[in-house]
């Protein structure tokens, strides 16, 4: 099969098409044929070695954690899925016409292949994070950097639960948090004062998403280190804030993703794709990534 590898760190120009051979499933995980492979931050932070110290990983490397497509193969031990049904879900080395998942669900039949490749790592990440803040339904969750997948998962879930959102991102995209349950403001000097203005009652927790090196506005905002999470700044904790790397455990995980496929047969949850890239120009899909200005999903298509 075809696959994307990379053999050693460096800028998108290391990454590579190369013929390997086929993963096969073990214990509790399935293969698909991939039909749609998301990409995450994760992946150029991968790539360019910027994780090595947290994530060290052998070389020649794979890239790819999302994807969706048809099963093609059952490990031992997996139930209620079967050969020729469409899911999608969690795995590694994902960007390949197969790769193998340990966590998945079935996708819904109005949801498209291109849409669904880029749940998992998203829906996964932003039902922990909620979690692990500890903000509860009928308070205020503050999201800095909400335009992205994980933002517009977060918002969504939080919603579903009866949380409040405000998402900060460039006025361009106030529409879209709008469009999703969140009230947007704009990131920036006066972060303070505005998210004051919209939240009287005050804000009980913070997320950052982006981590622009917003951690000591958002402990100010909520008046609690122990409130503020980040996903992207490792000085978090320097400020008595939070970070969340670990993702849960599959059966969780899972559990996670069938939830936000009820969520999208109610009509409460999407993931736009802001654009498709053919897996021949993974690296293009890298650099847009990495300019951190994405509004949903960018997905590799496949088959």
């Amino acid at each position: 099969m075809k696959a994307v590898r990379f053999h050693q760190y460096g800028g998108p120009e290391v990454l590579a098409i190369e013929d390997i051979a086929k993963p096969a499933p073990g214990p509790g995980q399935v293969r698909i044929a991939v039909k749609a492979a998301g990409v995450n931050p994760i992946d150029w932070k991968l790539r360019a070695g910027y994780m090595h110290a947290m994530m060290p990983i052998a070389m020649p490397a794979g890239s790819g954690f999302d994807a969706a497509g048809i099963v093609d193969a059952v490990g031992e031990g997996v139930s209620g899925v079967a050969v020729g049904d469409a899911v999608f879900g969690k795995g590694i080395d994902t960007m390949a016409e197969y790769a193998v998942l340990q966590e998945w669900a079935a996708k819904p039949q109005g949801l498209s292949f291109e849409e669904a490749a880029g749940y998992a790592v998203a829906v996964e990440t932003a039902t922990r994070i909620i979690a692990e803040v500890g903000v509860k339904p009928g308070e205020t969750l503050l999201v800095s950097g909400a335009a992205g997948g994980v933002g517009s998962a977060v918002i969504q879930l939080a919603k579903a639960a009866g949380i409040r959102t405000i998402g900060t991102a460039s006025a361009a995209k106030h529409d879209y948090l709008r469009s999703l349950g969140a009230t947007p403001t704009t990131y920036g000097p006066g972060l303070a004062d505005r998210v004051a203005a919209l939240a009287p009652q005050g804000v009980q927790a913070a997320l950052d998403i982006a981590g622009s090196g917003v951690i000591p506005e958002l402990v100010a905002i909520t008046g609690d280190a122990s409130k503020v999470l980040s996903i992207s700044d490792l000085s978090a904790p320097q400020h008595g804030a939070k970070t969340s790397f670990e993702p849960m455990d599959a059966a969780l995980a899972s559990k996670a993703l069938a939830g936000a496929a009820s969520l999208f047969n109610a009509g409460a949850f999407q993931l736009p794709v802001e654009q498709t890239f053919p897996l021949d120009r993974i690296a293009a899909a890298h650099e847009l990534s990495a300019q951190g200005h994405v509004t949903g999903r960018l997905v590799i298509t496949l088959n």
